[in-house]
């Protein structure tokens, strides 16, 4: 006989496992004989998680730094912390996810987990979004000083000990369109209009203007809605509608002075109709974070191309980052172990969170 607050019965653990709490992992006695077991990928000693032991207190660990490990503990696991954001290894072992509940993924972007098995499951799955939108728009913003104040050329000019003086320009008055309009691009619109850049928005369909854009265009309008940009930023997720959106129709649209720029996903970009837009001066230039295959190997053509700037998918990741996002999966973890809604919830199907 077990007595835990209102909870006071005779049971048998398998009868209590078949019971409705159990099957929840809520019921008292349950936790008392088999307590929940978290899986932590891409990490392998508690350490890395910062905070994880003080906020699992009662949680079997288990801890996947690669694909093997991760098929040794992922049986009998009840939730899954992605710290590997990038990680691929889940789709290989999916099959051994016997008691998988709720996954909760260490990126904005969840493309590495969004493979059939696991879109058709009842297994939910949450994510980092608004974490990364401060870093992103700044790193954005970074990108558009840069070439408006002529810092490139500023430090060629210092190797070679010269003295130029030259004009630079200003972003006012300047017109940027943001592709993807989620959290990430709403911050990148109020990073911009702050500094009085006309700002609109690309989404999958069109609506009146709000606080950030002055109007969101429909993604089949997107080729006519670049024509006027001087900027054309690119945040969206990897899903089967966004791939290659950014191709030759678009590109020739653009003004031969606009620049581009991708912070979301690589396989957005039409990577063959880029280059040839930045040799043939279609578009004045610009600036990769994100590629189709990653790292971007050594014998690309694109570490050549003068006109482009190429980072290793950074933009994001602002030094303590893993801190934030121990923290707001510890909030989630609290709100699941509790049987409440969960932040951030991934619509499977579309391959991002709603807005709140």
């Amino acid at each position: 006989t077990y007595t835990i607050d209102k909870w006071s019965t005779t049971i048998d653990p398998p009868t209590c496992a078949m019971c409705s709490e159990c099957l929840l992992h809520r019921c008292p006695f349950h936790m008392i004989d088999r307590p929940m077991k978290l899986v932590v990928q891409g990490a392998s000693k508690a350490s890395e998680v910062p905070g994880l032991t003080a906020a699992t207190g009662g949680l079997e660990l288990a801890f996947a730094a690669d694909g093997e490990q991760l098929a040794r503990h992922l049986p009998g696991a009840q939730i899954l912390l992605g710290w590997d954001f990038r990680g691929k290894d889940l789709a290989n072992c999916w099959h051994l996810a016997d008691s998988l509940e709720w996954i909760h993924w260490g990126g904005a972007g969840v493309d590495a987990v969004l493979f059939p098995e696991l879109v058709d499951s009842e297994v939910v799955l949450t994510n980092s979004r608004g974490l990364f939108d401060r870093a992103m728009a700044e790193y954005v913003l970074a990108y558009m000083l840069i070439e408006e104040k002529l810092f490139r050329e500023s430090v060629e000019l210092q190797k070679q000990c010269k003295w130029n003086h030259r004009f630079t320009g200003k972003l006012a008055g300047q017109n940027a369109v943001v592709f993807g309009v989620g959290s990430i691009g709403r911050e990148i619109a109020r990073v911009l209009k702050a500094l009085d850049v006309n700002v609109s928005g690309v989404g999958r369909s069109a609506r009146p203007g709000d606080e950030c854009f002055a109007a969101v265009h429909a993604a089949e309008d997107a080729v006519n809605v670049v024509g006027n940009a001087d900027w054309v930023i690119g945040v969206m997720p990897a899903t089967t509608e966004t791939y290659k959106v950014f191709g030759k129709a678009l590109f020739a649209n653009m003004r031969p002075t606009a620049r581009f720029i991708n912070v979301g996903r690589g396989q957005a970009v039409d990577e063959a109709a880029l280059l040839a837009a930045l040799q043939e001066n279609v578009i004045a230039g610009a600036m990769l974070d994100v590629f189709d295959s990653e790292p971007l190997p050594a014998d690309s053509p694109m570490w050549q191309i003068p006109n482009l700037f190429v980072s290793a998918h950074m933009s994001g990741d602002y030094r303590n980052f893993p801190v934030d996002v121990a923290e707001m999966f510890f909030d989630n973890l609290a709100r699941f172990r509790a049987g409440q809604a969960l932040r951030n919830v991934v619509d499977k199907k579309l391959g991002f969170a709603a807005s709140s």
